[in-house]
């Protein structure tokens, strides 16, 4: 006779880098259902509108998160242009989508630190950790910060890069891809990961559309979906292919964010190889007066900004809504049926991100 429990699974575990709860109904050892706890932390971001002007609330969208933040702010920088007209200048555009491909790379990095953590390949962890250094080092000389990088504004970006800087960027990521690829074959191709990874946490093709899953996650479903393509900032002018894969499993996630590592740094070597000479900011005058929500994929998916202002220099109303609070219906359902050893894989595959989701 199956024997049932509830499993508190978080908000502090080995496994979770940040704060979510689920409580995990298990007959034996098998999970059947998972009921989430989030917002354990409150920002309170709506709030923060009427107390910070619109040029302010740049820095608070840029510490949204600190592994997307720079996403974060070109986001809402994109929604203030739209509502005020405010062309970008090309350049800053490109600039833009090359910080853009470098957090995408830094942050898939230490996704796989994070997920060899998780099935006990300490060695992996250290390996990705360290690979990761060399992007935040990049971070470091073309913004003068390693995570929060508080470069993007309205209309523009605050700092040029030189174009030495920028072909040197593009020397940096061709060395370090080869040691990526290194690390990325273990991923792919170690007995024991595949082991953890294969038909563990699945979701099919038509399920992720319905429960509206984003990023990786939807695209390890076979879902083709991918903001860049409606050609925000300097996508326009760039190759972007979405990485997609039909499994729908733990090992088709991985695989994804594997591919997309790669894709990003050929971005960056696209994105110096066209970019334009000129300005990389305009004058901003007025406040904004309209709305408009903003469309960005950040590495965990499509995240929107809504701006709301009515010609004060205070804005009305911002929303955010993050990849990770469209994953979670996802994220309950492949629980649904796991073995509660394969619960931290199942979670970290899915990246959920509580800092953005807790806003």
């Amino acid at each position: 006779m199956a024997h049932k429990n509830i499993i508190p699974f978080g908000p502090q575990h080995p496994v979770l880098p940040e704060p979510i709860h689920f409580d995990l109904v298990t007959e034996d050892e098998k999970v059947i259902d998972a009921i989430p706890s989030i917002s354990y932390v409150h920002r309170g971001l709506e709030r923060l509108v009427e107390k910070r002007d619109f040029i302010d609330m740049i820095h608070v969208a840029d510490r949204i998160c600190g592994l997307c933040s720079f996403m974060h702010s070109l986001g809402y920088c994109q929604a203030v242009e739209e509502i005020m007209g405010i062309e970008v200048p090309e350049r800053a555009l490109y600039l833009r989508s090359i910080w853009a491909e470098l957090s995408r790379v830094h942050s898939h990095i230490f996704w796989l630190g994070v997920a060899a953590d998780a099935f006990g390949f300490e060695s992996l962890f250290m390996q990705a950790l360290r690979l990761r250094e060399p992007v935040l080092d990049i971070f470091e000389e073309t913004t003068g910060a390693r995570v929060i990088l508080g470069v993007c504004k309205v209309g523009g970006v605050r700092r040029d890069i030189d174009d030495d800087t920028l072909k040197g960027i593009v020397s940096r990521l061709a060395a370090l891809k080869k040691d990526l690829e290194e690390l990325c074959n273990v991923f792919i191709n170690d007995y024991s990961v595949r082991h953890r990874l294969s038909g563990v946490g699945y979701i099919s093709r038509d399920d992720a559309y319905i429960l509206g899953c984003v990023g990786p996650m939807a695209r390890a479903s076979g879902l083709a979906m991918d903001m860049r393509l409606t050609g925000y900032a300097a996508y326009k002018y760039l190759d972007v292919e979405p990485a997609v894969e039909p499994a729908g499993d733990c090992y088709a996630r991985c695989l994804v964010r594997v591919r997309e590592i790669f894709h990003s740094i050929d971005l960056v070597r696209q994105a110096v190889g066209k970019i334009p000479a000129g300005p990389v900011d305009v004058k901003v005058t007025g406040t904004p007066d309209g709305e408009y929500y903003s469309r960005v994929e950040q590495p965990r998916g499509e995240v929107i900004h809504y701006v709301k202002g009515n010609g004060a220099k205070f804005l009305q109303r911002f929303r955010v809504r993050v990849p990770t609070f469209n994953n979670i219906p996802a994220m309950i359902k492949v629980l649904k049926g796991a073995e509660v050893a394969d619960v931290p894989n199942i979670i970290l595959t899915l990246d959920p991100c509580i800092s953005c989701t807790e806003r």
